[in-house]
Order: C-alpha cells, then sequence, then structure tokens
C-alpha cells in the first residue's frame, strides 16, 4: 500500500510538473506570438531610386524617408526583377520572378494569376499566422476572382484595380471610409486619401493583434494639374533641378534599333523630357507628389508612436519601379537600364540594435526577396513557391556575404504593340507575337547584374542583340562593351549566369 501510494505520489508530482511545464510552455507561446512584430509595407509608384535625398538628391525633400534610412537600414544595391507596374507587384506578393508568375500586361506573359496561387503571398501567409491584414491604394495585379479572392486574404482592403477600372473597393457600411472616398473631394488629394485610409486602418486595429498594412501610392506616376497637391507645388516653384549625366535631349542615337524603332520610351521621351525645359518642368512635379508621399510617412510614423507599437512595428519603403525621365533617351521604364531596374528599398527595425541604425548594405538583393523578408520577420515558414531570400541577416549584419548572391537576375517581356490600340482586329495574341518576333521587333529581354557588370540580351532576334556595361568604368551604361575582345571572358561568364538563373527562376 505504501508503495502504491508512493507511486502514485510521484505520478502526481510528475503530471503537476508536467501541467506547469506545459504552462510554462504556453505562457512562453503567447508572449511570443504576443510580440510578433506589425509589419508596415509602403510602396510608391514610379518613384526612382536616386529621387530621395538618403540616396545622394539635395534638390528633392524627402525628409521623412530620409529619417526611416537615418534609423534603419538603406539598400545601395537593391535591384527590380522586373520594372513595370503589374509584373513588378506581382513579384512583390508573392516572392516569384516575372518568368514564372508571368502576370504582366500582353501576351504570352499576361496570364491571371490563380487564387491558389495567391494563398502562397506574404499578405495570405501572414493572415492565415493571425495576423489583422489591411491593403491601401493601388493593387495593381490581374487575380483571379479579385473580390473574393481579396476578402479572403484581407481583413481591410480599400484596393483600386487598374485591370478593371474599378474602385476603391471597400465595406458599404464603413460611413468613415465613404467619407474618405467621396467622390466630391479634389482629385489633387489623391496621395492624402490613400493616407487618409492608412490612418482608418490603424484606429480600426484591435489591441494585441499582430497586423500588416500594405500601403500603395500611385504618386508620384501621373504630372497633371490634378496629380499635384496645391499646398505642395509653391515648394518646388521655378525651382533648377538636378540633371543627369545621361540626360539626352533629343534623340539618342545609341539605343539599339529596335528600342528606337518599337520602345514605348522612346515616343514618351520625345513628347514629355526630350527638352531642357519639360525635363525640368515634369521633374518639379515628381518631386511635389514624392513630398506628398512623404508627408504620408511622417503620418504614419506619428500614428504608430501614438499608439504605442512604433517600438514593435517594422517599416519597408520602396517603389515599383524607376523610370528614365529622360535618361538615355528614354521617358519610360522596363528596360534594364539602371534608371528603371534600380530600387530604393529601406527597412526600419525599431527592434534592431542601435548599432545598426543608419546602415547601409552594398549585398546584391533583388525585388524577390521582399515576400520571404517579410514572412521571416513574422517567424513564419517561407513557401516553396518564392524564389527570393530572407534579407533578414543582411539588416542584422551577420550575413556571411562570401554566401550570399553576388548577381541578380532581370527580366522585361512588356511589348507595347501588343496592348490596347496595338492589337490587331481578327488576329490571334498568338499569331501577332508571332508575327512581331518574326520581323525583328520584339525588345523582351533578360539578364544579369552584378556590383560591377550589367549584361542583357533582346533574346528573341536572330541573331540575339546583347549589351554588356562595366559599371565601374561607365555607371551611366553609355559604352556598350558586346564586340570588345577585352571582355570577351566577362560576357561568357554572364551570359551562362544569365541562363542558369532562368533555370532557376522557372524550375
Amino acid at each position: 500500500m505504501r508503495k502504491t501510494g508512493l507511486a502514485f505520489g510521484l505520478l502526481v508530482a510528475a503530471n503537476t510538473a508536467f501541467a506547469m511545464g506545459q504552462a510554462n510552455a504556453d505562457d512562453k507561446l503567447a508572449k511570443r506570438e504576443a510580440n510578433r512584430p506589425n509589419i508596415v509595407f509602403v510602396m510608391s509608384d514610379d518613384q526612382r531610386w536616386d529621387t530621395f535625398g538618403c540616396y545622394g538628391r539635395t534638390d528633392v525633400l524627402t525628409p521623412n524617408i530620409d529619417k526611416l534610412a537615418a534609423s534603419g537600414v538603406a539598400f545601395d544595391n537593391a535591384y527590380y526583377a522586373v520594372a513595370i507596374c503589374m509584373p513588378s507587384r506581382t513579384t512583390t506578393f508573392t516572392g516569384r520572378y516575372f518568368s514564372d508568375h508571368q502576370c504582366g500586361f500582353t501576351y504570352p506573359y499576361n496570364r491571371t494569376l490563380p487564387a491558389k496561387e495567391f494563398a502562397d503571398s506574404y499578405p495570405a501567409q501572414l493572415r492565415a499566422a493571425g495576423y489583422r491584414t489591411g491593403f491601401v491604394g493601388k493593387f495593381g495585379v490581374r487575380l483571379e476572382d479579385l473580390p473574393q479572392t481579396v476578402a479572403e486574404h484581407f481583413d481591410f482592403y480599400t484596393g483600386i484595380s487598374t485591370t478593371s477600372k474599378k474602385g476603391p473597393h471597400f465595406p458599404a457600411d464603413d460611413k468613415k471610409l465613404q467619407h474618405i472616398y467621396r467622390k466630391d473631394r479634389d482629385p489633387k488629394e489623391r496621395t492624402l486619401i490613400k493616407g487618409d485610409s492608412m490612418i482608418h486602418f490603424l484606429e480600426t486595429q484591435p489591441e494585441g493583434q499582430p497586423f500588416c498594412l500594405s500601403i500603395s501610392f500611385d504618386a508620384v506616376k501621373n504630372d497633371r494639374d490634378s496629380d499635384m497637391y496645391g499646398p505642395h507645388v509653391a515648394l518646388f516653384k521655378d525651382k533648377p533641378m538636378w540633371v543627369p549625366k545621361n540626360y539626352v535631349e533629343g534623340e539618342n542615337e545609341k539605343l539599339p534599333q529596335v528600342l528606337k524603332d518599337h520602345a514605348r520610351g522612346v515616343y514618351l521621351h520625345r513628347d514629355r523630357t526630350s527638352t531642357p525645359q519639360e525635363y525640368q518642368r515634369r521633374t518639379r512635379r515628381f518631386a511635389v507628389q514624392g513630398y506628398t508621399v512623404d508627408q504620408q510617412v511622417k503620418r504614419l510614423m506619428d500614428k504608430l508612436k501614438e499608439m504605442g507599437v512604433l517600438e514593435n512595428t517594422v517599416v519597408i519603403y520602396t517603389s515599383d519601379n524607376g523610370r528614365f525621365h529622360g535618361s538615355q533617351g528614354l521617358f519610360d521604364k522596363a528596360i534594364l537600364y539602371d534608371e528603371a531596374m534600380k530600387q530604393p528599398l529601406i527597412v526600419f527595425d525599431p527592434r534592431a540594435p542601435k548599432s545598426r541604425r543608419g546602415s547601409r548594405v552594398d549585398a546584391m538583393v533583388s525585388s524577390v526577396d521582399i515576400a520571404p523578408t517579410i514572412l521571416s520577420l513574422a517567424g513564419l515558414e517561407v513557401p516553396p513557391s518564392m524564389k527570393g531570400r530572407d534579407l533578414g541577416q543582411l539588416l542584422a549584419g551577420t550575413q556571411d556575404l562570401s554566401k550570399w548572391r553576388d548577381t541578380v537576375l532581370m527580366e522585361n517581356f512588356f511589348i507595347q504593340e501588343l496592348l490596347g490600340k496595338g492589337r490587331k482586329k481578327g488576329v490571334t495574341p498568338d499569331a501577332q507575337n508571332i508575327e512581331l518576333i518574326a520581323n525583328k521587333r520584339s525588345y523582351r529581354s533578360r539578364g544579369v547584374r552584378t556590383e560591377r557588370y550589367k549584361y542583357f540580351a533582346y533574346f528573341e532576334h536572330d541573331p540575339v542583340i546583347e549589351e554588356l556595361y562595366d559599371l565601374k568604368e561607365d555607371p551611366h551604361e553609355q559604352d556598350n562593351l558586346i564586340s570588345n575582345p577585352e571582355y570577351a571572358a566577362v560576357l561568357e561568364k554572364l551570359r551562362e549566369k544569365t541562363r542558369d538563373f532562368h533555370a532557376r527562376a522557372t524550375d
């Protein structure tokens, strides 16, 4: 009987210890869950990397974004995997390359992203893990069954669909949003409207639940009078703006003939930035919009501080693509020169040690890295579909750079001729695409960038049209070295890197 009682006592003690241990484990798990960081992802539209004070410009006004960089980490070698809005935004959500997701504007890269694939995106994964998710502004992804899919993955959505020309979408019973998006509101307040919606999301955030808010401004893309917020216009009135060394007045005879004949950026430059006067006028207008976006960043940071959550909120700032704006004799984006491809990327993490504040990172990073980084910040596993890498150790300063990539992949599959009025009636997209390739009008391209070299090829030509630049000697990409025998070994190595990267991107 004593042995039985002793055994029973030991069993009770063991069970009690187990229960206490389990309670402690549950308590630690609850605390860890409660301490998951909030994440705010801010994206502007067509905002070139060198239009910020923190990236060296002195004629612009971006004090709050500069403050983010001074308190966080700025990446100096970040590049878009693709530099035009729809495919770039899809890459940002999914961590996949354009040749993989194929969600773009023109055939055959005009695929609608299936809802089951968006389920692997960073907002979908975060919501499944208990985050409150929100989206504000330009959504810009051709998504299967958009209303139902976003309702499944976003708790708060005031997205504007650029593909259906509808929006914003939001619950009909939300009186505050009805007031924010009232039809009689001055269109010059388009950036402030997104800021107001951003603040409304934060004001309706339940206490104790982590959140992820993605804000996508449509500034600084357009420069009509209706896009300029009046009080900010005067800040740049008649102000002389910086002119890059590769700005081209008039036509650029150095461009490949296929671009001169067919690329949208050529005729847009002719119409918009080919004279110094027009260049200055439009540069001032983009600076106005950049400042208006910057003021929304101030509103964001002030609100996070007011809510008492700033110390546990990671803020990421970037854009969807760059813009030539007269550089290279182009206006648009997409073509694989740096003015379109180089990415502003700033990550503010208040949990980081003070020694990391104001850090600059030189490692080669890509826009495919954003989604896996966001998931990793939240402590989540990265889905196998994502091809990017977690930037966490670069942010912490602990990354062994010998094990980091030294090359990024870049792609452009946009063809103006296959879009809108360029589509031929009575001809299938496939037939029109075959015909334009056969007649050497395609300027689809892919290539790679290292810290020193840039290589890309217009791969649908026979023979292939190629460009190669030594960025140490020629940072503005003015001297195409493709026929220079001194660079033959470099050329072959970069061709091989392009083949390897493309294969991995689509496997």
